[in-house]
């Protein structure tokens, strides 16, 4: 069941019916959204609804045993059952069941093609359940959460609901249990301007899903399928366009996930602020996927040390977390070298002392940035595209293939033409635009500042847009992780 399908809009009109209907009891509440999360995601495949179940019911029990472990231990053999032991097993359960199905093959294969042990190795034939990687990471930041005293243990259905609320479920954001189970436990009473809002944020995710990226992987796929007969500024238009594709599909599906959830009575944080917009890859890292990167930092990075042992250690724990990163993406090695690739770039600005943290969106208070953060700007969407190319490969072969023949003499030769490309572009530099104008606030389509006519305008401008330029559906690129 995808956000921008009519079997979406009619279980969300449904959903969000019942809901308010039992209003009065907020336990009424969460256990029917658990239910409807669960629905959602028997919608794809009920088979793993166990696996789904079995993890979250894992971190709700390990949190109980935790909070009882505190002040009492007991030991069997060599082994102290106290509060860490329950955390730790509790995260390699996680991490072993999201190696056993997204990396068993990945390190099998390495291994194998290591020592010349091909004929010898056996890979497994198993599905990726939807979702994966999204949900054992909210499962062990509950539990460890727990462990650091920053969240009470909370009761099952708050617990399943935390991992498994269905906005989130498939793609992220990656919540916190300190800003979503306090929001669930509390009486929820229905504010009409967050539910506008909401849609509003929802609207504005699907235009970029389904006339952004859709449209734009319709000219990404035709020249990735037969690149080695395309031109090098066909190949860069498509890696451009790909840059802005997986852009509008990830914080598409982001939006309509956090507008839906305010409908719900519910915020999540955000998980993308107009990354390109920023002005060094410190500041792009700090906009683009805020809630994995989050995780990264509070999780792996902080308990390796951070950045309070010198340079070094920091220059160390940065390409730690970001190696990670990159294979949390995807068991294949280019993933890794993308995550070394933005790692290293991040080493070079602390190397260099260039690793400015701005307080504020570019431009500030201004309509324009100036010829230095323009650059700035530029440079960032080059790294980023030069990254997403690695991203997009199916390996590194062709990744090095594609760059080889991008960087060819028909470099500046015009690029292939297609239909619809133009009105694309159009679309693209209209999204842009928006985004820029409203780079301070939460989302590009709050409106905030508009009259109420210029507002409904705006609205149903974008509707209209939606319905008549849809692209091809294509599923969630986010969806494969």
């Amino acid at each position: 069941m995808l956000f921008n399908s009519i079997e979406y809009i009619v279980f969300l009109l449904i959903v969000f019916t019942i809901y308010w209907l039992l209003r009065k009891k907020v336990k009424w509440q969460n256990g029917f959204l658990l239910l409807a999360s669960y629905v959602f995601y028997a919608w794809w495949d009920w088979r793993f609804l166990l696996l789904l179940f079995g993890l979250s019911a894992a971190a709700y029990g390990c949190g109980k045993l935790i909070e009882r472990s505190r002040n009492l231990t007991f030991d069997i053999g060599h082994l102290t059952f106290g509060a860490k032991f329950w955390m730790v097993a509790n995260v390699v359960l996680d991490l072993g069941v999201l190696a056993a199905f997204k990396y068993y093959n990945f390190f099998v294969g390495s291994f194998a093609d290591l020592f010349g042990l091909q004929n010898s190795i056996h890979s497994l034939k198993i599905v990726l359940p939807l979702g994966i990687s999204f949900f054992t990471f909210q499962a062990i930041a509950y539990v460890a959460d727990v462990y650091n005293r920053k969240v009470e243990p909370t009761n099952l259905v708050d617990c399943l609901l935390y991992i498994g609320f269905f906005p989130k479920l498939l793609a992220g954001p990656i919540e916190r249990p300190t800003n979503l189970i306090p929001q669930m436990q509390k009486p929820r009473a229905f504010e009409y301007d967050l539910a506008v809002d909401g849609c509003r944020q929802m609207l504005w995710g699907l235009f970029k899903k389904v006339v952004i990226a859709d449209n734009a992987a319709l000219y990404v796929n035709q020249v990735y399928g037969d690149y080695a007969n395309q031109s090098g500024s066909t190949l860069l238009l498509a890696a451009i366009l790909y840059t802005i594709q997986i852009y509008g599909d990830f914080s598409g599906y982001s939006d309509m996930a956090i507008g839906t959830a305010k409908l719900f009575g519910l915020r999540f944080r955000d998980n993308f602020l107009f990354p390109y917009f920023s002005r060094n890859m410190n500041e792009f890292w700090r906009r683009w996927h805020i809630s994995l990167n989050t995780w990264f930092v509070d999780y792996v990075y902080i308990p390796l040390g951070g950045s309070r042992n010198g340079k070094w250690h920091t220059i160390r724990n940065i390409m730690i977390v970001f190696l990670l990163s990159g294979l949390w993406h995807g068991a294949d090695w280019s993933f890794v070298a993308w995550g070394a690739y933005h790692g290293l770039l991040l080493v070079l600005l602390i190397v260099l002392n260039r690793n400015t943290k701005y307080e504020h969106v570019v431009a500030y208070d201004k309509w324009h940035p100036n010829l230095k953060e323009f650059g700035q700007m530029l440079l960032v969407f080059a790294l980023a595209t030069f990254g997403w190319m690695m991203f997009r490969a199916d390996n590194m072969t062709q990744f090095i293939d594609y760059t080889a023949r991008m960087c060819s003499t028909d470099l500046l030769s015009m690029p292939m033409m297609m239909v619809g490309l133009k009105r694309t572009l159009l679309f693209v530099a209209l999204l842009f635009s928006i985004e820029w104008l409203n780079r301070t606030e939460e989302h590009a389509f709050r409106l905030s500042r508009l009259p109420l006519w210029a507002r409904i305008i705006a609205t149903y401008g974008l509707i209209l847009i939606i319905l008549e330029f849809a692209g091809n559906s294509q599923s969630f690129i986010y969806f494969q992780f």
